[in-house]
């Protein structure tokens, strides 16, 4: 079995490649560490690709997607590989504003680059894309929200009470710059699922997390929140009173659903992936959690201008994966997810 992997030193990438070379496969990697730039020595991810050396069956090359010239020479003497796991991006809501240009050159134009190769020199393999639950824009703000003591929630009487589905309209909101470069990689990867009749899904990512995330304040927020309450750092809440609710989903629990849609791909599938409304979690509930169960008290302040295109509340409904995919279940409580991250943060400091 042969794997190739875009994004190979991220949070995905690099559990991907963990996971396939543990199976037994010749894992092939792609990152440029790109993330250095984008949120300096926060972001850099070196240091995981450095770890993932050690794995004699699997090498990176230090190429850019942007680059159809390179990714075709990959290509050409590396492939054809049986599984393509598509994670690289340039990842962060707040970023993308600062340079739309590049933001859509990477996740769109990339995205496009990786699907010609993918089509015209490995057409026998299945595709894998982490999308973002952002392709739905602000959608999600307009459904029936009701308050709380400590989090927003969906109305239990609407239909939306266990989450969000992949019915809901990506139309008509505000998405972000980032939601708008995704949601475009997004239907490119349906396309040619559909149109040229290969096996391709597309992931509608929550908030994807683990204790390898090289996370900063635009991107991870699970993992940043943690890193910040651990040692002492000053903390800053934009918006919703901070009762805006994530659902969290550990990147082991993501990478098993990609195994599990590879034993039996599909053309053009789209499913959201998240913690669902087990793993969901407001920042103030965060807060709560991390001083009354690991001791971790968090500094922070408020800022009542939230985020444009945010979701006050979101959560995934997977009941289209589960029933698909009945094998797969999430394995990674909320609570586990919060104290692997703890712990790796300590260790570190």
């Amino acid at each position: 079995m042969k794997v190739l992997v875009t994004g190979s030193g991220g949070l995905i990438g690099s559990e991907s490649v963990r996971f396939f070379s543990a199976k037994g496969a010749e894992v092939i990697g792609i990152d440029n560490n790109k993330r250095a730039y984008f949120f300096g020595p926060m972001g850099d991810i070196s240091k995981n690709i450095e770890s993932l050396s050690t794995i004699e069956s699997f090498s990176n090359f230090n190429i850019d997607i942007t680059d159809r010239h390179a990714l075709s020479k990959l290509f050409q003497e590396n492939g054809p590989f049986d599984l393509i796991i598509h994670t690289a991006a340039q990842p962060s809501h707040d970023w993308a504003k600062k340079d739309p240009q590049m933001d859509f050159n990477i996740n769109a134009n990339g995205t496009q680059n990786m699907l010609e190769e993918f089509r015209t020199q490995s057409p026998k393999s299945t595709f894998i894309f982490t999308s973002t639950n952002k392709v739905y824009g602000d959608k999600p703000n307009t459904l029936p929200i009701i308050e709380n003591e400590k989090r927003y929630d969906f109305d239990q009487n609407s239909k939306w009470a266990n989450g969000i589905d992949e019915n809901l309209s990506i139309d008509q909101s505000t998405h972000s710059i980032f939601g708008v470069s995704k949601a475009a990689a997004d239907l490119m990867v349906q396309e040619y699922g559909r149109y040229f009749d290969l096996n391709t899904v597309v992931f509608r990512g929550g908030c994807l997390t683990g204790p390898q995330h090289a996370a900063v304040e635009l991107h991870g927020y699970l993992a940043y929140i943690v890193n910040c309450a651990v040692n002492k750092k000053p903390y800053t809440i934009f918006g919703y009173k901070g009762k805006q609710v994530r659902d969290q989903i550990h990147s082991s629990d993501v990478v098993n659903a990609f195994w599990n849609f590879y034993k039996n791909p599909k053309k053009g599938a789209v499913y959201n992936l998240g913690g669902t409304k087990q793993n969901s979690i407001s920042i103030l509930e965060t807060i709560d959690l991390l001083e009354n169960s690991f001791g971790a008290k968090l500094m922070y302040s408020y800022n009542d201008q939230n985020r444009v295109g945010d979701h006050i509340c979101y959560y995934s409904n997977m009941d289209r994966f589960k029933h698909d995919y009945p094998d797969w279940s999430l394995k990674k409580s909320l609570k586990d997810i919060i104290g692997e991250i703890v712990n790796i943060v300590s260790d570190r400091k």
